[in-house]
């Protein structure tokens, strides 16, 4: 019986999994500090899953005007969360038989659309939305195309749901008197997309190991 050694790039390859926990912590723990206020009620106490966005916590004040003390945690937990996705894209491209130009746009692309996005705690908030998703959108597309060519079809299928997920987004933002449902769904879109991250690092991982065995 062979024994299986897992070594360091071995593990490499799960970095977004453990930045996601890591993130997802550091997203619990600020909601804790969050003063108060939402879109629904200005003067309400605490952070409301229902009511409050993610962008909330990282504002100098609070919605109910007090300082919002849980801007820093906040903002560590974004700057995680950016990090781990441009290891992400700096990674998948690596076990994809892509050819040079494009393994370099999609690690391009998807580093340079999280390095913007760490700057959406300044005042050019929608701003920086609009560049990193376009930046986004190009690695995410390469992601769809790795999927493909790895046969990965049930990945490749929660990938376009979360498209969906993002258009409905969308709609309600943009849609007249539809932002009351609109926390909720982003939270749900954006969890989801997390999933969809981790579970193609596990089964990068895996197939990694397999690999190895052969």
């Amino acid at each position: 019986m062979t024994k299986t050694t897992i070594k360091p790039q071995n593990i490499w390859v799960l970095t977004p999994l453990f930045g996601t926990l890591l993130f997802i912590c550091l997203y619990f723990v600020a909601t804790l500090f969050y003063p108060g206020g939402s879109q629904v009620d200005k003067i309400s106490k605490g952070f409301s899953w229902t009511n409050n966005y993610w962008c909330n916590l990282l504002n100098e004040n609070a919605i109910n005007e007090q300082h919002n003390a849980a801007r820093p945690i906040a903002m560590a937990a974004m700057f995680v969360l950016c990090l781990t996705l441009a290891i992400f894209w700096y990674i998948f491209p690596q076990k994809i038989n892509f050819t040079k130009r494009s393994r370099i746009a999609i690690q391009f692309s998807g580093g340079l659309g999280m390095t913007i996005g760490m700057f959406l705690f300044t005042a050019l908030h929608d701003t920086i939305i609009n560049i990193a998703s376009l930046c986004g959108l190009v690695a995410t597309v390469g992601t769809f195309v790795g999927l493909h060519k790895l046969k990965w079809t049930n990945l490749l299928w929660l990938g376009l749901f979360n498209l969906i997920l993002v258009a409905v987004n969308n709609i309600l933002y943009y849609g007249e008197g539809l932002k009351l449902f609109l926390p909720v769904l982003q939270k749900f879109t954006f969890l989801f997309f997390l999933l969809w991250i981790c579970l193609i690092s596990i089964k990068l991982y895996r197939r990694q190991i397999k690999n190895k065995l052969v």
